[in-house]
């Protein structure tokens, strides 16, 4: 199961000599060529100007991912924690027998459930698929989850609920451009996916109409031509005042939520109680700004509402986000050309990564580990009785919370959970109460330091493996560079400990390739059916969109045009109610805090914060506030504000910006440390979803330097 040989430069377009492949970082997974650096002309990065997506650009991230390859913080050999607390370098055999030991003595002490597996949006599908195996049958815990669950499972929480699937978007990305109206909810996609703005600078240089709702004016914002500051944690009360103005003006599409929906009358009954005046005393949008906004979506015969993390991330976020697929559905909008709802993926696979079995409530294919049909598919597959599946396990902040009480030990797969995950000062004393923290990536982060065991692996231009974009198109990533000796693929790590766990026999695959055709048949008949895709068809259509039930079928690019994925082929209005955050501001906390992403950045910055040229564009995370606020405190662009919330305090350096509100304050949250945006939020989860409420703290300046 190592990588396969590299693959030879081949010519695809004049002047561009190169192999296809795609960017590590986000979800919109552009098409990138890479080719040897010959000390010539050639950049060892270019966007691949055939790729439908991207059409050849990337940001400033995919420009300066190739550093990464040949880093001098690049780990390669295994390394353990020696009696003085120091890291020792190891060979891999010593490495892999003193996890595996630990990992049975910790099993046969505290039971399977002690053994805890944290997993990763940027993993492949093969590796998500074969790590969710490798937890319920190696380790026979349920208690498996990865980052995702701090990214898209409200979103998808909700599409289930009212389409009875989730795919972050129904349709091509593409279809943007051809909207007379787009609507963006708590997305800044200008610095989260900067090459996805060329669709929207087509659609509206075809005269579309791009609404943007957001607590700070960001460079997305900007370019709206119709910009709603709202207060943070009332998206759901805008989209409730969106649908009041819809119903009392006569503009909802009475004839399609007759024939093609259930359930409107609950959901009218609650909208009729969000008159304007009242949302705007939630939200702080005025009238005006409501009706704008409801008649160009009403009214325009292309329309979509693309919500992001700023509406999900909150322990309301499942029903905020169902609250605009209500409004979307009263407009008859869902399923039409150039129309719908959909969600903004983060993550390089956290479409792909929730799909296949590192979410602790479900198996491969979507399907859920509760459902005794599902097991029974499943466990036909890797040839093993469905009673001996484990049940529904912790989600990702309740297994983190459970860290040196009931789960004693953590396997940790590509993730930084000691920048990325909520509450931190809460949890990193929890992680030197492990008995047992194994990290698997390629250089060491924040949660490294707090491991005994570190396994050093391939990065992503090393192997092989597929990849399911935002819109739900399956790529490949291909071989473009030598590793160094030392690193190994995690597919075959996780063969070497599953064999010293007694079923190695489950995980033997000769290639990659084999892998994904195990997960094709795991996914056969299942809600996200990968059975007719292969490598084959991949290269031959650039990308696959799932479902894809056999080899003569082309993919699925849209959804819902003719039926949705309920019994009866109908969605579901779902009635939601505005009510409080986890937190909200008070005389001892009277400020909202709120975090974010820069583009020059990644998620917890284990990867861009080592890259040069990313790391002096952005060199430390600055406080957003704004003039108002900033007059008040005597903080002017560089003073130094420690702000305080009910659980730590936190100093940035200060910019002081009409852009955000003056009641709010925002930080990024790709740093560590003392400098950790996610210390002061809380551990408050949708009851659904089970998601942390990230985007709305209660806080306080405390100190100004």
């Amino acid at each position: 199961m190592s990588a396969i040989p590299p693959i030879p430069l081949t010519m695809l377009a004049p002047q561009a000599l190169g192999v296809r492949t795609h960017c590590p970082y986000c979800a919109f997974q552009c098409g990138m060529l890479m080719g040897e650096d010959l000390g010539g002309d050639l950049p060892r990065v270019s966007g691949d100007p055939h790729w439908a997506v991207n059409n050849g650009q990337l940001c400033i991230k995919g420009w300066t991912s190739a550093a990464l390859l040949d880093h001098p913080q690049r780990v390669n050999t295994p390394q353990l924690r020696d009696a003085r607390g120091e890291w020792r370098s190891a060979e891999w055999e010593e490495a892999l027998d003193f996890v595996a030991v630990k990992m049975l003595a910790i099993r046969e002490k505290h039971g399977a459930d002690a053994n805890g597996v944290f997993g990763s949006g940027a993993l492949t599908n093969e590796k998500a698929y074969l790590l969710g195996k490798f937890a319920r049958l190696a380790l026979g815990t349920a208690n498996i989850d990865y980052n995702g669950r701090f990214c898209m499972s409200s979103a998808a929480a909700a599409q289930n609920r009212a389409f009875g699937l989730d795919r972050g978007l129904p349709f091509p990305v593409a279809d943007v451009e051809h909207a007379e109206v787009v609507m963006l909810v708590g997305a800044n996609t200008a610095d989260t996916l900067p090459p996805m703005m060329q669709w929207f600078d087509r659609q509206q240089a075809n005269g579309g109409r791009l609404i943007v709702a957001d607590p700070r004016r960001t460079p997305t914002g900007r370019l709206a031509n119709l910009f709603l500051q709202l207060t943070p944690g009332t998206d759901l009360a805008l989209a409730n005042g969106l649908l009041y103005v819809v119903i009392e003006e006569r503009l909802t599409d009475e004839r399609y939520v007759a024939d093609r929906t259930n359930g409107f009358d609950a959901v009218r009954a609650v909208a009729l109680q969000y008159h304007p005046a009242r949302v705007e005393r939630l939200t702080g949008i005025a009238e005006s700004q409501l009706r704008q906004a409801a008649r160009w979506l009403a009214t325009a015969r292309s329309a979509m509402v693309l919500t992001g993390r700023g509406t999900e991330q909150h322990s309301k976020g499942v029903d905020s986000v169902h609250a605009w697929i209500n409004l979307m559905l009263a407009l008859g909008k869902v399923g039409k050309p150039q129309s719908g709802f959909g969600t903004l993926t983060g993550q390089a696979n956290g479409q792909g990564g929730r799909e296949h079995g590192q979410k602790a409530d479900q198996l491969p294919g979507y399907r859920l580990i509760e459902v005794d049909a599902h097991r029974e598919a499943i466990a036909k597959v890797w040839g093993v009785e469905p009673a001996s599946l484990p049940r529904k396990g912790k989600s990702a902040y309740e297994l983190l919370d459970s860290l040196g009480e009931s789960v004693k030990s953590l396997f940790v797969v590509g993730a930084n959970v000691a920048v990325a995950a909520p509450h931190l000062s809460h949890l990193l004393p929890k992680l030197k109460a492990l008995e047992l923290l194994v990290v698997s990536d390629a250089f060491h982060n924040d949660t490294s330091a707090h491991a005994h065991v570190f396994l050093p692996v391939l990065q992503w231009a090393e192997e092989d493996g597929t990849m399911t974009n935002l819109e739900g198109r399956v790529i490949r990533r291909r071989v473009v560079s030598r590793p160094p000796t030392g690193p190994r693929s995690d597919l075959d790590v996780l063969h070497q400990l599953a064999s010293r766990l007694g079923c190695g026999e489950k995980f033997v695959f000769r290639t990659t390739e084999s892998v994904f055709n195990e997960l094709r048949l795991a996914t056969a008949g299942a809600p996200a059916d990968y059975s007719g895709i292969t490598y084959a068809k991949i290269e031959q259509q650039d990308g696959v969109f799932w479902p894809c039930k056999s080899e003569d079928d082309p993919g699925t690019p849209r959804m819902f045009a003719d039926r949705f994925h309920h019994a009866d082929g109908r969605a579901k209005f779902f009635a939601v109610e505005h009510r409080e955050a986890g937190e909200e501001p008070n005389a001892a906390f009277p400020l909202f805090f709120t975090t974010g992403r820069y583009k020059e950045h990644y998620n917890s910055g284990a990867q861009t914060r080592i890259v040069g040229k990313l790391s002096s564009a952005q060199p430390v995370p600055r406080l957003e506030i704004h003039p108002r606020l900033a007059r008040r405190h005597r903080v002017v662009t560089g003073s130094h504000v420690t702000v305080e919330s009910r659980r730590a305090k936190v100093e940035f350096v200060a910019e002081v910006t009409a852009d955000i509100r003056p009641d709010t304050l925002f930080a990024p949250f790709h740093w560590g440390g003392r400098a950790a945006a996610n210390l002061l939020t809380s551990g408050a989860l949708d009851p659904t979803s089970r998601m942390p409420e990230f985007k709305l703290a209660a806080v306080r300046i405390a100190k100004v330097g």
